[in-house]
C-alpha cells in the first residue's frame, strides 16, 4: 500500500453479510507538511478525530464484513461532507453560495476548524490544493463505499452501510431519564433506512447492554443522506459512540475500557452481520 493511500480495506475471506462497515473520521496519518501548516499542537489538531474507532470494530472482519476506514485525518479532509462544499473563508477563489451552516461554522470538506472552533489553519489555501485533496483523497475513499455497498446488493439483495463514528462525552445530551446515551443511531429521521431494520440495530444495541438513542443530537450527515436509498435496497446508519466508553478524550488515548468495548461491539457486528445475511448460507456453499 502507498504511503499516501486514501484508506485501508480490509476483507473478510469470505464475505457473509450485506453489511459493510466504515469509518471516515477515524484516520490518524498527519503528515509532516501538514502539521508545519497548521496553526495548531499536534494534540489540539486531534480533537475532531474519532480516534480509534476503525480498532473498535476491527472484529466485523472476522463476521464476514468488510471495513473501511480512512488514513488521512478528518482535519485535513472531511469525507463525511459533499465534495463540493468549500469554504471560501478557506480556500481561496470559492464563490460564495447559499447558506450551509456546516460550512459557515469552518466544517467543510476541507475544515477550517477543529473542535471548540479553533483554527487549522494561519490563512488562506489555494484551490489547487483544494481540489486535490478531493481528488486524491475524497474520491477513491467514495468510489470504493459505493462499490462495496452494490456488491452487497448484487450478492445479497441489499446493503447496510454502518457508518462508525464517536462522540464527545461533552456534546451527549442527558435522556429524559437524566442519563446520556452510549450509542446514538442516525438514519436521518427515517430517510436513510428501513424503520425495520434501525429497530432491529437498536435492540442490538440495547441487548448488549447499551443505552440507545436516535437522530438526537447526531442524525447523520453526508454519508448517510448519500447512501441511504431505501427504496433501491441500500440503506445507512450512523452509530456514534460515546468517546468516554473507551478512551481518555484530553489525552486522546485509549483507556482501560477500551478492549471490553470491543469485545462488546464485536458481538453486536456479529449480529448486525447476521440480519444482513440472508444469502450467506447460499455463498458458504459455493
Amino acid at each position: 500500500m502507498m504511503p499516501d493511500a486514501a484508506f485501508e480495506l480490509t476483507m473478510p475471506a469470505r464475505r457473509l453479510t450485506g453489511a459493510v462497515f466504515a469509518s471516515p473520521h477515524s484516520g490518524r496519518e498527519y503528515t509532516p507538511a501538514f502539521l508545519r501548516s497548521a496553526a495548531l499542537s499536534g494534540r489540539a489538531i486531534r480533537s475532531s478525530e474519532d480516534a480509534y474507532v476503525d480498532r473498535l470494530w476491527a472484529d466485523v472482519v472476522a463476521h464476514g464484513a468488510p471495513l473501511l476506514a480512512a488514513r488521512m485525518p478528518r482535519a485535513f479532509l472531511d469525507l463525511n461532507r459533499a465534495a463540493d462544499e468549500l469554504d471560501p473563508a478557506l480556500v481561496e477563489g470559492v464563490r460564495r453560495v447559499s447558506h450551509n451552516p456546516r460550512i459557515a461554522s469552518g466544517l467543510g470538506v476541507i475544515p477550517r476548524v477543529v473542535a471548540g472552533g479553533r483554527p487549522i489553519y494561519h490563512g488562506k489555501m489555494p484551490i489547487s490544493d483544494a481540489h486535490r485533496r478531493i481528488r486524491q483523497w475524497w474520491r477513491p475513499y467514495h468510489e470504493t463505499l459505493q462499490r462495496l455497498l452494490d456488491e452487497s446488493r448484487e450478492a445479497f439483495g441489499s446493503a447496510l452501510l454502518i457508518d462508525c463514528h464517536s462522540m464527545p462525552h461533552e456534546a451527549i445530551e442527558p435522556s429524559g431519564r437524566g442519563r446520556r446515551p452510549d450509542i446514538v443511531l442516525g438514519d436521518r429521521f427515517g430517510a436513510a433506512a428501513s424503520g425495520d431494520r434501525v429497530e432491529e440495530i437498536e435492540a442490538i444495541f440495547e441487548q448488549a447492554g447499551f443505552r440507545v438513542a436516535r437522530n438526537a443530537p447526531f442524525a447523520g450527515a453526508y454519508i448517510v443522506q448519500a447512501y441511504g436509498r431505501p427504496s433501491h435496497g441500500q440503506h445507512a446508519v450512523q452509530v456514534e459512540i460515546d468517546r468516554s466508553l473507551y478512551m481518555d478524550e484530553a489525552a486522546v488515548e485509549p483507556h482501560s475500557g477500551f478492549d471490553e468495548l470491543r469485545a462488546r461491539l464485536s458481538g453486536v457486528a456479529a449480529r448486525i452481520g447476521a440480519m444482513e445475511g440472508g444469502a450467506a448460507q447460499a455463498m458458504a456453499a459455493e
